[in-house]
Protein backbone atom coordinates (compact mmCIF):
# COMPACT_ATOMS: atom_id res chain seq x y z
CA UNK A 1 0.00 0.00 0.00
CA UNK A 2 1.29 3.38 -1.02
CA UNK A 3 1.79 6.23 1.62
CA UNK A 4 -1.75 8.31 1.46
CA UNK A 5 0.32 11.57 0.79
CA UNK A 6 2.38 9.92 -2.08
CA UNK A 7 -1.05 9.20 -3.57
CA UNK A 8 -2.63 13.00 -3.43
CA UNK A 9 0.86 13.94 -4.72
CA UNK A 10 0.69 11.74 -7.26
CA UNK A 11 -3.39 12.18 -8.43
CA UNK A 12 -2.64 16.33 -7.97
CA UNK A 13 0.53 16.29 -10.47
CA UNK A 14 -1.10 13.91 -12.52
CA UNK A 15 -4.38 15.61 -13.21
CA UNK A 16 -2.11 18.66 -14.01
CA UNK A 17 -1.01 16.80 -17.58
CA UNK A 18 -3.11 19.02 -20.04
CA UNK A 19 -4.30 16.86 -23.08
CA UNK A 20 -2.00 16.22 -25.74
CA UNK A 21 0.11 15.86 -23.79
CA UNK A 22 2.16 12.96 -22.11
CA UNK A 23 4.75 12.78 -19.13
CA UNK A 24 6.95 9.63 -18.19
CA UNK A 25 6.87 7.55 -15.14
CA UNK A 26 10.35 9.33 -14.04
CA UNK A 27 9.35 12.58 -14.55
CA UNK A 28 6.09 12.51 -12.96
CA UNK A 29 7.77 11.13 -10.30
CA UNK A 30 10.23 14.05 -9.84
CA UNK A 31 6.94 16.73 -10.42
CA UNK A 32 5.15 14.75 -7.58
CA UNK A 33 8.24 15.74 -5.18
CA UNK A 34 9.40 11.79 -5.41
CA UNK A 35 12.26 11.61 -6.59
CA UNK A 36 13.82 8.55 -8.02
CA UNK A 37 10.48 6.75 -7.34
CA UNK A 38 9.26 6.02 -11.04
CA UNK A 39 8.60 2.55 -9.83
CA UNK A 40 6.29 3.72 -7.03
CA UNK A 41 3.94 5.80 -10.00
CA UNK A 42 3.65 2.13 -12.06
CA UNK A 43 2.68 0.46 -8.70
CA UNK A 44 0.63 3.22 -8.28
CA UNK A 45 -1.17 3.77 -11.28
CA UNK A 46 -1.69 -0.36 -12.31
CA UNK A 47 -2.97 -1.10 -8.61
CA UNK A 48 -4.99 1.93 -8.42
CA UNK A 49 -8.78 2.21 -8.78
CA UNK A 50 -7.83 6.02 -10.07
CA UNK A 51 -8.74 6.69 -13.93
CA UNK A 52 -6.85 10.40 -13.03
CA UNK A 53 -5.36 10.72 -17.12
CA UNK A 54 -3.46 7.52 -16.43
CA UNK A 55 -3.23 7.06 -20.26
CA UNK A 56 -0.96 10.17 -20.45
CA UNK A 57 2.23 8.29 -18.64
CA UNK A 58 4.02 6.47 -20.87
CA UNK A 59 7.93 5.25 -20.46
CA UNK A 60 11.08 7.37 -20.25
CA UNK A 61 12.01 6.18 -24.28
CA UNK A 62 8.20 7.14 -25.11
CA UNK A 63 7.19 3.51 -25.50
CA UNK A 64 3.89 2.63 -24.03
CA UNK A 65 4.68 0.55 -20.92
CA UNK A 66 1.80 -2.49 -21.77
CA UNK A 67 2.83 -5.18 -24.20
CA UNK A 68 1.86 -4.22 -27.62
CA UNK A 69 -1.61 -5.45 -28.82
CA UNK A 70 -2.46 -6.02 -25.04
CA UNK A 71 -6.19 -4.56 -24.21
CA UNK A 72 -4.13 -1.84 -22.05
CA UNK A 73 -2.07 -0.94 -25.24
CA UNK A 74 -4.90 -0.55 -27.52
CA UNK A 75 -6.91 1.74 -24.60
CA UNK A 76 -4.05 3.59 -23.87
CA UNK A 77 -3.19 4.19 -27.68
CA UNK A 78 -6.85 5.18 -28.76
CA UNK A 79 -7.43 7.82 -25.82
CA UNK A 80 -3.56 9.03 -26.72
CA UNK A 81 -4.83 9.28 -30.37
CA UNK A 82 -8.09 10.57 -29.48
CA UNK A 83 -6.34 13.77 -27.92
CA UNK A 84 -4.25 14.53 -30.60
CA UNK A 85 -1.22 12.30 -29.18
CA UNK A 86 0.06 10.78 -32.33
CA UNK A 87 1.45 7.17 -31.39
CA UNK A 88 3.08 5.09 -33.79
CA UNK A 89 4.78 1.09 -33.25
CA UNK A 90 3.40 1.89 -30.08
CA UNK A 91 5.65 4.68 -29.41
CA UNK A 92 5.29 8.41 -28.55
CA UNK A 93 7.68 11.32 -29.86
CA UNK A 94 8.68 12.59 -26.31
CA UNK A 95 10.52 15.73 -27.75
CA UNK A 96 6.99 16.17 -29.86
CA UNK A 97 4.26 15.79 -27.04
CA UNK A 98 6.11 15.84 -23.39
CA UNK A 99 4.48 18.00 -21.33
CA UNK A 100 6.87 20.71 -20.16
CA UNK A 101 5.13 22.83 -17.17
CA UNK A 102 5.69 26.37 -16.94
CA UNK A 103 7.37 28.25 -14.19
CA UNK A 104 4.46 29.20 -12.90
CA UNK A 105 3.09 25.83 -12.57
CA UNK A 106 6.71 24.78 -11.60
CA UNK A 107 6.86 26.76 -8.52
CA UNK A 108 3.22 27.62 -7.58
CA UNK A 109 0.62 24.59 -8.55
CA UNK A 110 3.67 21.88 -8.09
CA UNK A 111 4.87 23.00 -4.17
CA UNK A 112 5.15 19.92 -2.29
Amino acid sequence: MINIQYQQRIESTLSMVPVGAVVSYGQLADLAGLPGKARLIAKYLKSSETQINWHRVIRSDGKIAFPENSEQANDQRRRLLSEGVLVTNNRVRMASFQWQPDMYTLLEKLRY
